[in-house]
């Protein structure tokens, strides 16, 4: 009985909305909109983390990072503190790894300074967009994701020597030699000649930013030829030992301070984090995202709750001798009060669906579209359709008992 019931509410539910198809539609649209805001915007977070997530993890978690900025913060905007800091220097590196028992490597990079991008050349084939990173010989044991596919990495005899050698990423490879083997060929960077004996394995994007398009030198040879600015080098040390990260990064920050003669009452001139700080950063900008996704969708969601007691309101108004009749055969006022309330959330139940729908086509569409690895997770659908439905309870209640509190008599006299 309960079942039949049910079924007939559905059915009336179903029938107001298809018969005042536009009003049922501009009152589904607030729905629809914030739902497919959070699904959408949902997607391409979640689609970000995942590639940041596998980045971090395919450079490795146990990695330390000396700067002298700490990360977050912009060049040329840095805090007078932060700019009065002391240059590192391929001293301070060599300290650490000599003097740090618990230092397994040193990598030292440092991205040649500027203005206007380097052409790197060879024949009348030409990038124009390539990153010219020093280098020394200890990256491929800290960074694993520097590893020569062809050929062999820079040696520490070539950083000691100023060799004019370099390894290529794979994307420049392909620019420079489609066709042809690119070990043992001599390129142009800028005026300067150098020799490659090396290709690096394939990385990928991230965040629509090619990672094979470099062209690595031993860091000597960069200080050498190309203009430079320290305060842009960067130390990266491995661990001997996994899990000791705190202890050390206490041994580094030891013989930095102990180099650069900070006092023992001063906090360090340097910067020193890991992965997982570069992580919690990474948190907060897509933690503010979040907040304005729900921002924008809850505006939708308000506006297609008023929307749906506004039509509640009405559907009650122009019902009033149908609920008379109905109490008067025996309908009770739960009854009625179930009837109005099933017909709010079918109708915002419906925008969530289309909702969903329309946000897992955003979703596609940015992945074919741009280099944004959107994905769609269950629990932002969980979520889209869970407060959809939601706002149809909360946003219903007024009217459905309005209907159930209608008296028969007076319901049966109204025209």
């Amino acid at each position: 009985m309960r079942w039949t019931l049910f079924k007939e509410i559905i059915q009336m539910a179903f029938d107001s909305i298809k018969s005042h198809k536009l009003r049922s539609f501009l009152t589904l649209l607030g729905i629809l909109i914030g739902v497919m805001t959070v699904i959408g915007m949902v997607s391409i977070i979640q689609g970000l983390n995942r590639s940041f997530m596998a980045e971090l993890e395919s450079v490795g978690s146990d990695i330390i990072i000396v700067s002298k900025r700490e990360p977050g913060i912009q060049i040329g905007r840095e805090p007078e503190e932060i700019r009065q800091r002391k240059d590192l220097t391929l001293a301070d590196a060599a300290a650490i790894e000599e003097e740090c028992s618990l230092v397994k490597a040193v990598a030292v990079d440092l991205v040649a300074d500027v203005f206007e991008s380097i052409p790197v050349k060879y024949q009348d084939k030409k990038s124009q967009n390539s990153v010219v990173i020093g280098m020394n010989e200890k990256f491929p044991q800290v960074l694993s994701v520097y590893l020569p596919r062809e050929g062999r990495f820079i040696t520490a005899s070539d950083v000691l020597h100023r060799t004019k050698v370099c390894i290529l990423g794979a994307e420049l490879k392909e620019i420079l030699f489609p066709h042809s083997p690119a070990l043992g060929k001599e390129i142009r960077i800028g005026p300067e000649k150098f020799r490659v004996v090396g290709v690096l394995e394939k990385r990928g994007e991230m965040f629509g930013q090619s990672r094979d398009n470099i062209v690595g030198l031993p860091i000597t040879t960069l200080m050498k030829y190309f203009p430079y600015d320290l305060s842009n080098l960067e130390i990266i040390i491995a661990p001997k030992k996994h899990g000791y990260i705190p202890e050390t990064m206490d041994q580094v920050i030891t013989v930095l301070r102990k180099r650069r003669k900070v006092p023992f009452d001063k906090p360090n001139d340097f910067a020193i984090y890991t992965q997982q700080t570069i992580l919690d950063l990474y948190n907060q900008l897509t933690g503010a995202a979040y907040l304005v996704m729900i921002a924008i969708s809850s505006i939708g969601l308000l506006v297609g709750g008023i929307g749906v007691m506004n039509i509640m309101l009405v559907a009650v108004k122009e019902r009033t001798r149908e609920i008379g009749i109905r109490k008067a055969i025996g309908a009770r006022a739960g009854d009625i009060l179930r009837q109005f309330l099933i017909e709010a959330v079918f109708l915002t139940g419906t925008g969530g669906a289309i909702g969903v729908l329309l946000g897992f086509l955003i979703a596609f569409l940015v992945r074919v579209t741009t280099p944004l690895p959107a994905s769609v997770t269950l629990w932002s659908v969980l979520l889209g359709l869970g407060v959809s439905i939601s706002v149809g309870l909360f946003f219903g209640i007024f009217p459905a008992q309005k209907a159930a509190r209608t008296d028969p008599i007076v319901s049966l006299r109204y025209e």
